[in-house]
């Protein structure tokens, strides 16, 4: 490896600047090109600001070979609007709470990138999805993909909306609902699990259709192929809807047509060869259990 990029959220807590000093450190030793995302650099300490050998960017290309997402779970899904199609492999240090994504904990960073660098990782490819509206809308722009999960919710009200929904041009149902959630497996441990959807292994080819309490008693989650190509059209008392794509909010009429399919790319996520999901599952249930103990 030859060049490094850096990433983590606009906002700096102790512990990611522990993180990022340490990881600096280590990665010089293998006299790498060290670039950290501008906006995230200009948060650190002068210490770390005053480094030599650090540079910034503010798009990537694919001459990187790696990103380091500092942060959570959250901040890789900030980190892939960077890394978009570009193919670079992207490996998370977690400085939160325990996460599905960013797995590396900070007194683990200098023994994951030295596996890291003598080869010993695996790539887990993540499907995204990808969703066009009509008419054309500019406040989604370039970045109309989710790494987890893409949702439909009401706004500025508290009554619910009905999605209508259509699998390959085929009418589903409409759910009466506060929302609807479409994740992917990646997101299946995220928002949609959360709104009692199943949690789906990373290699599945499924998409799953989460409804957000739903008024109509018979709906219940529905697991798809990824290949399907699903439509909503949403109504309501308001004349707009809520859409999120991962942590990414923007606001449509009614009257948008929402098309989403699997997109064209994955993300490739570092992952070192000892470690699972279903490793890191057991972890987090355990994690959730000592939380209510």
């Amino acid at each position: 490896m030859k060049k490094v990029a850096i990433y983590g959220q606009n906002y700096v807590k102790d512990s990611t600047q522990s993180a990022l000093k340490i990881l600096v450190e280590v990665l010089l030793k293998y006299e790498v090109e060290i670039l950290v995302e501008a906006d995230f650099f200009n948060q650190q300490l002068e210490e770390i600001r005053n480094n030599p050998f650090l540079k910034t960017f503010s798009e990537l290309d694919r001459s990187y070979d790696l990103l380091v997402s500092i942060g959570g779970d959250g901040t890789i899904l900030r980190a892939i609007t960077h890394v978009k199609d570009t193919g670079i492999p992207i490996v998370g240090i977690n400085t939160g709470r325990l996460g599905f994504l960013a797995t590396i904990q900070t007194e683990e960073i200098e023994g994951a990138i030295a596996q890291i660098f003598n080869g010993d990782y695996k790539i887990s490819e993540r499907t995204l999805l990808h969703v066009t509206t009509q008419p054309d809308n500019n406040s989604i722009g370039d970045t109309n993909y989710a790494l987890n999960e893409i949702a439909l919710s009401r706004k500025n009200t508290t009554s619910m909306i009905t999605v209508e929904t259509h699998l390959d041009g085929e009418y589903l149902t409409s759910y009466w609902a506060d929302g609807l959630i479409l994740s992917t497996p990646t997101g299946s441990t995220g928002y949609s699990l959360s709104c009692g959807g199943p949690v789906i292994t990373p290699e599945a080819n499924n998409f799953a259709l989460t409804p957000i309490a739903p008024h109509n008693l018979s709906a219940r989650p529905l697991i798809i192929p990824d290949k399907t190509v699903v439509t909503f059209k949403v109504d309501g008392r308001e004349n707009q809807f809520l859409m999120s794509l991962d942590s990414r909010i923007v606001t449509l009429p009614n009257t948008t047509i929402v098309t989403i399919k699997k997109a064209g790319f994955a993300i490739k996520m570092v992952e070192r060869l000892n470690e699972t999901f279903l490793d890191t599952l057991r972890k987090k249930l355990l994690w959730g259990e000592d939380r209510r103990n």
